[in-house]
Order: C-alpha cells, then sequence, then structure tokens
C-alpha cells in the first residue's frame, strides 16, 4: 500500500488538488472533486491542506476495519461539514449532491435535477428523530444500527489485509 501511495505521490505528501484527481480516477464518469474535497478536509486532522501516508491509513482503516461505531462516527464527520457536531438538511443536501455527481450520469434510476435534494429530505427526515432540524450523533447513531442494510453495506468495507 506504501508503495502505492508513493508512486502516486512521490514526495509521500498529497495536497488537495492530488486528492481530488486520484479521486477522479475512480470515477471517471462523474465529477468526484466535491467529494473529494469533503473526505480530504475530514481525513486532514492537522487542517494543513496536505495528508501524510499516516493520515490516510488511519482514514483508509477506519472505513474499512473500524468497529460500527467507529464507521458511523467517520461517516457523521464527514456529514458534519462545519463540524459543530449536528448534521443539517443543508449538510446532508451537499454531501448528497456531492455523491450523486461523483456517480454521474450512469446511476440508476438517472439522476434528475432535483433527486439529490429529494433524496436528502428523505434522509433527513428519517434520521431528524426529534424533529428540531438538526441531527445529533446519538439520532444519528440510534438509526444507523437499527438498519441492517446499512449494517450490512458499512460491513462490505470490511476487508482482510
Amino acid at each position: 500500500m506504501y508503495q502505492g501511495f508513493k508512486q502516486a505521490c512521490p514526495t509521500g505528501i498529497v495536497n488537495e488538488n492530488a486528492f481530488k484527481d486520484i479521486y477522479a480516477s475512480f470515477f471517471p464518469q462523474g465529477d468526484a472533486s466535491l467529494y473529494a474535497h469533503y473526505v480530504f478536509k475530514l481525513i486532514d486532522q492537522e487542517h494543513n491542506g496536505t495528508i501524510n501516508f499516516q493520515d490516510f491509513v488511519i482514514g483508509l482503516s477506519t472505513i474499512s476495519r473500524g468497529t460500527d461505531l467507529e464507521k458511523l462516527q467517520w461517516t457523521f464527520n464527514l456529514y458534519d461539514i462545519n463540524g459543530d457536531g449536528k448534521i443539517t438538511k443543508e449538510e446532508m443536501y451537499e454531501i448528497t449532491t456531492a455523491i450523486y455527481l461523483m456517480l454521474g450520469q450512469f446511476t440508476e434510476p438517472t439522476v434528475e435535477e432535483d433527486t439529490s435534494k429529494d433524496h436528502a429530505d428523505r434522509v433527513f427526515q428519517k434520521l431528524d428523530l426529534n424533529n428540531d432540524g438538526v441531527v445529533t450523533f446519538d439520532e444519528f447513531v440510534d438509526i444507523c444500527l437499527r438498519d441492517d442494510n446499512l449494517i450490512k453495506s458499512m460491513n462490505l468495507l470490511d476487508t482482510v489485509m
């Protein structure tokens, strides 16, 4: 893994533009730049505009080999764009839009202009248990851990190294 990282990033450091280019190679049918921005921001724990191999491995390890709770924390942090400990409907919409843009024209069913907003609204309504307009980590975990399909999809990321 380190050799692959060093091959893609000979300096051992990745800035956001290089990270976006790497993401673009995995999603050539769409525009991955917005989603890559949010993932980069989450992995860049020092907020210095770069990711080193250790940052990369810690992020990858969390989403691929972490506990369900660690994976949910990582996902919650991704959606909590401003880092205030709550997901707003606008943040949900931003990430959902970024995902739809990344997947591009080959999504099934075909993405219409309002698809990501409608999807974000449905998910937000499901997660906002007390209807206060924000989703806390506790609400997020409560709903997600009761969803067998979500747990199965998180476990698809588990790998044997």
